[in-house]
């Protein structure tokens, strides 16, 4: 789909929804990554965060010799990013009780295309996954390449929620959510269209096995997503569509619609975003909020 949120700062610094990078997002997952328009790796469509790939092979070593050029790219890249943000969406729903988070991601990339990626981020510990912990870490393994200016995109998502459980509580928070998207570019224009599964599982069960009701049952995330880049400026925009079928945790109880606008501007390695985010659905959190709600998300990420 815990470490506290210094540790997970740290672990950003250390070492791309997708995004937002977007699992992302960026892709991200995220998510998602859809929590923010920038550098967040777990968008809300859930998928990670954009990875770099290579499209021609690489030279011939003895060809690259003999003419004198560089060497070769390296067959392994590495990307990071940590982001400030001011409410953690998934799919349109705060996970952080409609309060900030600290997010971070990890992404190494072989030249065949191949990725794996860490992203995490903190959260309230009112939601059922996280229980009463406070970090949501995804675990991200896929395949990207583009043939023809379309880039293909499918891999896993594991949604971990490291917790405390009380005694007794024998729920489960944990759960994996295949995924696959495609996207085309046109100019400054890039648009894509992303599907999550999540096939049955304990954590989906809206009421966590105790009585069989909606028990195991699966999921399904469909997203249009669309950026562009404002031509000789640092300004992007961004436009967000997703709907997702249940009954299950994960659609708040049958099914829901959430949708985005955002824009961003990028200066070095930095990216400030800002979106509108919404959904016609309602999760009532303990303090009588709906963390469904309509809102505006900032964000500051950096990436390396």
């Amino acid at each position: 789909m815990r470490l506290s949120q210094l540790s997970l700062g740290a672990l950003a610094l250390a070492i791309a929804t997708p995004a937002l990078a977007d699992p992302l997002p960026a892709s991200t997952p995220a998510p998602d990554a859809a929590a923010a328009p920038a550098a967040s790796t777990s968008t809300d469509s859930g998928t990670p965060a954009a990875v770099a790939t290579v499209d021609d092979p690489a030279p011939a070593p003895a060809a690259a010799a003999a003419d004198g050029d560089t060497a070769p790219p390296p067959a392994f890249t590495i990307n990071g990013s940590v982001t400030l943000i001011s409410d953690y969406r998934f799919r349109g729903i705060s996970q952080t009780n409609l309060q900030p988070a600290i997010q971070g991601s990890l992404t190494v990339t072989h030249s065949s295309g191949f990725y794996a990626s860490v992203w995490s981020s903190s959260t309230s510990g009112y939601v059922t996954f996280s229980g009463t912990g406070s970090q949501e870490i995804d675990a991200i393994v896929g395949f990207k390449k583009t043939y023809s200016g379309v880039t293909f995109d499918a891999g896993v998502l594991y949604y971990i929620y490291p917790r405390s459980r009380p005694a007794g509580d024998a729920s489960k928070g944990d759960f994996f959510e295949p995924y696959a998207d495609i996207a085309y570019t046109y100019g400054p224009v890039t648009g894509k269209v992303t599907v999550n599964y999540a096939p049955k599982q304990k954590a989906l069960a809206l009421d966590q096995g105790q009585t069989g009701l909606f028990k195991n049952n699966d999921n399904v995330y469909l997203a249009g997503d669309l950026s562009a880049s404002i031509p000789k400026t640092p300004l992007g925009l961004t436009a967000h569509l997703g709907h997702t079928w249940g009954p299950s945790w994960l659609s708040l109880g049958k099914e829901y619609t959430d949708w985005g606008l955002g824009a961003t501007l990028t200066y070095k390695q930095l990216v400030f975003g800002v979106s509108y985010v919404d959904t016609d659905g309602v999760f009532t959190l303990a303090n009588g909020k709906n963390a469904a709600r309509s809102g505006v998300v900032v964000s500051l990420g950096a990436s390396f």
